[in-house]
């Protein structure tokens, strides 16, 4: 269901809630949602080229104590998530609209990450957003500028496993870091 407008919101947003968008939204959309999903897939993979790869190399990361290039905040990243056995970074509910003129939007994102320390059986849950600032440059969306929001964080003791046999499965460290490895099987 579209959000109702109201009086604080502008008209050009009133009319674009109220419609359908264009096929050319539709994908806009997609490729600002496809730009998130390389960050998160960057960070949990440990992965830094598919990481930097969601960001424009001029853009801006806002992290809380860190405010700076968004390409350096990758390589933060790699060394702070190796000390987990394994993080998701889990985004949902990711809400984009195109500005006028088609090559820049705005996003807002929920985010819960899972994090999963390596020395002690400890999960750790991050709640928060990112609100993200697009651009379209020679035809590809990435971000130009995000915002770590933070709605609150718990870590929790977790038991040794769930009963099942986990053994048989393939581990999820399998590939972290990704070093370039494909998506898929």
């Amino acid at each position: 269901m579209a959000d109702a407008p109201d009086e604080t919101t502008s008209e050009s947003t009133q009319h674009a809630l109220a419609r359908t968008p264009t096929i050319e939204e539709l994908i806009a959309r997609e490729a600002c949602r496809d730009a998130a999903r390389r960050y998160s897939y960057g960070v949990d993979r440990l992965d830094p080229d598919t990481m930097k790869s969601a960001y424009w190399p001029d853009a801006i990361d806002e992290h809380g104590r860190y405010v700076g290039d968004a390409h350096a905040f990758c390589d933060i990243c790699m060394t702070a998530h190796d000390r987990f056995e394994w993080t998701k970074h889990l985004i949902m509910n990711h809400r984009v609209e195109i500005d006028e003129g088609g090559t820049t939007a705005r996003g807002d994102i929920q985010n819960v990450s899972l994090l999963m320390r390596k020395d002690e059986r400890i999960l750790d849950t991050w709640y928060g957003r990112y609100l993200d600032t697009y651009e379209c440059r020679d035809g590809e969306w990435r971000i130009l500028r995000r915002v770590c929001v933070h709605d609150g964080d718990t870590s929790v003791a977790v038991p040794d496993d769930m009963g099942t046999s986990a053994d048989l499965y393939r581990q999820g460290t399998f590939d972290r870091p990704a070093g370039g490895r494909l998506i898929g099987p």
